[in-house]
Order: C-alpha cells, then sequence, then structure tokens
C-alpha cells in the first residue's frame, strides 16, 4: 500500500467515483486480446502486456489516434466495425463483475456514501458492461463518459467534471482506479486516488502521491475511511 498520507488523518470523503473497466466490470482481460489481435491486423503487433501499458486506462479515441500516428496514415470510417462486434459478443459471453466489488459497492450503500462512475468508455458501452454485470441500476444518472469532456484520462477533466456535476469539491472526492493514466488524472483534479492492483495492472504502476494501492476489492470501504 502506498499512501501520501495515513488514510486516518483523511477526512472522510463526500463521493467515490469509480473507473468502470477493470474496476467495477472485469472487461480488462477480454478487452485486451481482441485489442492485441486488431492492433495486429492492423500492421502493428505487440504482446498483450504493451497492449496493457499503453492503452488501459485510455478513451477509443486516443487508442485510434495512436494507431493512425504509427501507422503515419488515417484510418478508414469503418474500421474497427468488426472488433466492435468481437468486444460485444465477448462481453455478453464472459463479462462478470470485479471480484468482491458488489460486496464493497452494498457495504458503501449502507453507509451511504454517493457513488459514480467516470470512465474512458463510450456511454453506450457503459450502459452495455454495466448493465451486463447488474451494476448500471446502482449508477443510473451518476455514469460520466469521457465523451463528455475535451480530454480524457491522464487529464484531469473527466473527475472534475463528475464532481463538478454532483455538487462536491475536487479534495473531497476520492477515485477508484486501476490504471496508471486513471491515478494520474485524479492526482491532477487533487483527488485521492485509490489504485487497485487486483487486475491486469502491476501495483508499481499505481504507486505514487496521493495514492492508496489496494489488491482486494473487499477491502475499499475501510481503506476509505
Amino acid at each position: 500500500m502506498s499512501t501520501e498520507e495515513p488514510a486516518g488523518r483523511r477526512p472522510a470523503p463526500e463521493l467515490v467515483i469509480f473507473d468502470c473497466d477493470g474496476v467495477l466490470v472485469d472487461s480488462e482481460k477480454i478487452a485486451v486480446k481482441i485489442d492485441a489481435r486488431m492492433l495486429a491486423d492492423l500492421g502493428w503487433p505487440m504482446p498483450e502486456e504493451e497492449v496493457v501499458e499503453r492503452f488501459v486506462g485510455r478513451s477509443y479515441a486516443d487508442m485510434a489516434a495512436a494507431i493512425e500516428q504509427h501507422l503515419g496514415r488515417p484510418l478508414a470510417p469503418d474500421w474497427d466495425t468488426p472488433y466492435r462486434a468481437l468486444y460485444r459478443e465477448a462481453f455478453e459471453r464472459e463479462l462478470t463483475a470485479v471480484d468482491g466489488v458488489v460486496e464493497a459497492l452494498d457495504a458503501l450503500d449502507a453507509v451511504p456514501l454517493p457513488m459514480c462512475v467516470a470512465s474512458s468508455t463510450s456511454p453506450s458501452g457503459l450502459r452495455h458492461t454495466l448493465g451486463l454485470t447488474g451494476l448500471y441500476g446502482r449508477f443510473e444518472g451518476r455514469v460520466f463518459s469521457a465523451a463528455e469532456v475535451p480530454r480524457g484520462k491522464p487529464a484531469p477533466d473527466l473527475f472534475l467534471h463528475a464532481a463538478r456535476t454532483l455538487g462536491v469539491a475536487p479534495e473531497r472526492c476520492a477515485v477508484v482506479e486501476d490504471s496508471r493514466y486513471g491515478v494520474e488524472a485524479a492526482r491532477a483534479a487533487g483527488m485521492h486516488a485509490f489504485g487497485y492492483a487486483g487486475g491486469l495492472t502491476p501495483a508499481a504502476w499505481l504507486e505514487g502521491p496521493s495514492t492508496t494501492v489496494f489488491h482486494d476489492m473487499r477491502a475499499l470501504p475501510a481503506l476509505l475511511g
């Protein structure tokens, strides 16, 4: 665990902002395999570990821009149509909630502690994956997408947009993330980050100032104080 200050000395948050992929829904291990296949088909092969390092936590638009920069040419307007179908089919077949997250959400609901979702995923993608795992109803009306702001993670725009919309000062928000870009965005927003290292991202990529790294989602309510 890496903290800037002991948890007991931080005021309890007034809003918990959850990332979606890899934090609420266990989608990244599914998506990264398809990402690697897609990149190879396009002429930019890389191992899954590099896909995680480069792209987990970034928006789909950011990924497309990086592909175009690497290839030195624009992608066709419908370049991703077959891959979007692969993601959807794989999610419908395999997607589950992250281990322990339902218990964590139940505990936070019992406080009660306000929660929302702020993700690089598109609004339709969020409705789909949260709906498949039965989590959408917990956050309906409090789901924010990077499509709503000028800059995605690691810029702070999305987290600041969520806090402003819900009327909570940034310093009273806690962000639950599983990517280096996500924790960087939380720090840039002036929010304490809780870096979940129980998925694909190594703990070392999450450690840093204003960040608590943890490995079991069931531990989150106690860490939040």
